[in-house]
């Protein structure tokens, strides 16, 4: 370590957050966070104030801290610590905001700061005499939800958001076309939201995530050796929620592979241990849920375990799982601290993977984290085209998010679709062992990649038409058929499910898309128009390790079937749609809500290895009485939320 070259007081630091130095002077400082420890970890702690402050205390000009959060913190706080810790407050998202002019909190020495770097230096001395008062007070913010002050708060999770899919109409637009995806992270963060007693942001819920978490009841391929490593099912009933419209169903069920029969894995674990990590539901859950993986191991399968904080450092090389006991201990060994410089362990990861290769085996990086980059390469932009140069050398990658307070999904995510991989969020140690040991063919072994779903509609039998969910996985049209296009992975014994809502020809539709077409009014439909084809549905798939595509196409036809003569896959997945649904405050649903959702997926339960279906049915309880305004404490003596 090089400790005395740490001055907590150089202004230095917090222009390094801002992105405020020169080259040279940032090249000083990020050589300094890559040798002292100390400095990582205080930069770090700047870094999760300022983000703290700015959410709790409110942004520029804005009133910020009500009166009942206030008292709160004052009476937690106490006595004569509290006047001060305002000033703080004050002082600190001065100098985090670059001497911006700041009056909403109302006290404090500090109405307007010094601009520039040199005026911070006095800032910077105040503000770490009483750093040890704001973090007890930040640690009240971040309680105060669960406490019996009843008190909402706003964190740092950032989702990306995401308006649902218009209607198109079939005469302008007759093509749809997405590629499929089997992450699942939205369904289970939406669960810890419940149990903190709140309701998960609209941009939180992505449709399809909920719908993929669980597993349907489609027939699976009939042998392990057949040309296609899954095989499609579809069927047609009407939409519960809007019983003259149409609800197409489409389920891919992809090929079991007996995890004894796999082949050897070369895995890389790549493990966030910065300071954000440092909480019960982050770094000691990743252990616990690694710990699960590795023991479903055997000597086939090697493993080597990377961390990055400010640096990235090889914690093991990669190791024979015939050496289990090394791997586990090696996991055990790891503690967190310091900032979050991912791009460098992504490279590190990477590499690797790379020098342990496995021809014709399971090569995948596996990255567990919070998603909080903010050191290095840290603009998601830039963390995606690392992603996708990286997997042209053939290594997969999966996505395990972490914690609360801190998530960012939106970043995860979109690693985990560019990386030809999946996310999960791991909100407990049953959900661990859901994702890495029930499922972990799905997980880990790919029996397709770059999957992509184009449906043609009849305009003589769809008016309109609109995508469920799906909606950040959306095609160009001539994407369809280019191979070099990304798209999604499906891996062994995955279930994946598309819905779309149909408005038939006879159904008043009024629609605010663009207007009719002047020159080709009906279209002039071909003859193949006038048959019973309802749509016709094509996929492409590519080998895990292949580079062109197989071409599988069937044409759907509606038997007029009712809801509640439709099968428990149908049923069971349009109530889990319709309650996504509901959590986006969706304009589609009528007057369909929490009571109708039950009733549907309770009678659609079927068989239910798991619990799953039984959980789902009790979170959408707990949900409609949080819905309803019920307080922690009636929630708690119901059951619903743990004492």
């Amino acid at each position: 370590m090089n400790e005395r070259n740490f001055d907590a007081n150089d202004p230095r630091l917090s222009a390094y957050l801002m992105d405020e130095l020169a080259a040279d002077e940032r090249e000083q400082i990020e050589r300094l966070l890559r040798e002292d420890p100390n400095a990582r970890d205080f930069v770090e702690e700047l870094k999760r104030t300022a983000d703290l402050l700015e959410a709790e205390f409110g942004a520029e000009g804005e009133p910020g801290l009500s009166g009942s959060r206030r008292a709160a913190v004052e009476r937690r706080i106490g006595g004569a610590r509290r006047g001060r810790l305002f000033a703080v407050a004050s002082a600190a998202l001065v100098l985090l905001a670059g001497g911006a002019t700041l009056f909403f909190l109302g006290r404090g020495p500090f109405s307007r700061a010094p601009a520039g770097i040199e005026g911070r230096v006095t800032l910077m001395a105040h503000y770490e005499a009483e750093r040890a008062d704001l973090v007890s007070a930040s640690r009240v913010l971040q309680s105060s939800a669960a406490s019996e002050e009843h008190i909402t708060y706003r964190d740092t999770e950032q989702y990306a958001h995401t308006e649902e899919n218009p209607w198109k109409s079939t005469g302008q637009e007759p093509l749809s076309t997405f590629a499929i995806d089997v992450d699942t992270a939205s369904y289970s963060n939406m669960r810890r939201f419940l149990r903190e007693g709140r309701l998960p942001p609209a941009s939180a819920v992505r449709i399809e995530e909920f719908i993929n978490y669980f597993r349907y009841d489609d027939p699976a391929p009939e042998s392990a050796s057949g040309d296609d490593p899954f095989r499609l099912t579809t069927e047609v009933a009407s939409a519960p929620w809007a019983p003259r419209h149409r609800l197409l169903w489409i389920g891919i069920q992809a090929r079991e592979i007996e995890w004894n029969a796999r082949r050897p894995s070369n895995l890389v674990f790549l493990l966030d241990v910065s300071g954000s990590m440092n909480a019960p539901d982050k770094l000691p859950l990743l252990q616990r849920s690694l710990r699960l993986l590795v023991e479903q191991l055997d000597p086939r399968d090697r493993v080597a375990i990377v961390v990055y904080a400010g640096a990235s450092g090889l914690v093991l090389p990669s190791t024979s799982c015939e050496q289990s006991a090394e791997v586990l201990a090696a996991l055990d060994r790891l503690s967190a601290g310091g900032s979050t410089n991912g791009g460098a362990g992504i490279d590190l990861a990477y590499r690797l993977a790379r020098e342990n290769f496995i021809d014709e085996g399971l090569n995948r990086v596996i990255l567990a984290t919070d998603g909080d980059f903010n050191v290095g390469v840290t603009d998601q932009g830039s963390l995606v085209r690392l992603i996708e140069k990286q997997r042209e050398s053939g290594v997969f990658l999966s996505v395990l998010g972490f914690g609360t307070g801190n998530l960012k999904d939106a970043t995860m995510e979109l690693l985990a679709d560019k990386g030809n991989g999946n996310f999960a969020y791991i909100d407990s140690l049953a959900e661990a062992r859901k994702v890495l040991v029930s499922e972990l063919g799905g997980t880990l072994i790919p029996v397709a990649k770059d999957v992509k779903i184009q449906v043609e509609f009849n305009p003589t039998r769809v008016q309109a038409w609109r995508l469920i969910g799906y909606e950040n996985r959306q095609l160009a049209h001539q994407d369809f058929n280019d191979d070099s296009k990304d798209a999604g992975e499906i891996g062994a014994g995955h279930s994946v499910t598309a819905l779309y809502e149909l408005v038939p020809p006879d159904v008043p539709f009024e629609s605010a898309g663009t207007d009719a077409l002047r020159y080709q009014q009906d279209g002039r439909p071909s003859d193949q128009a006038f048959t019973d084809e309802l749509l016709f549905l094509k996929l492409r798939y590519k080998q895990p390790d292949g580079d062109t595509s197989r071409l599988i196409s069937t044409p759907v036809r509606d038997q007029g079937r009712l809801w509640h003569e439709a099968s428990d896959n149908l049923r069971f997945s349009a109530a889990v749609a319709a309650y996504a649904m509901l959590l986006k405050e969706s304009p589609h649903l009528n007057d369909f809500g929490y009571e109708q959702v039950i009733q549907l997926a309770y009678e659609a339960r079927g068989q239910d290895p798991g619990g799953y279906r039984a959980e789902f049915l009790r979170l959408v309880r707990l949900a409609k009485r949080i819905a309803a305004g019920e307080t922690i404490e009636e929630l708690r003596e119901l059951g619903y939320i743990g004492k």
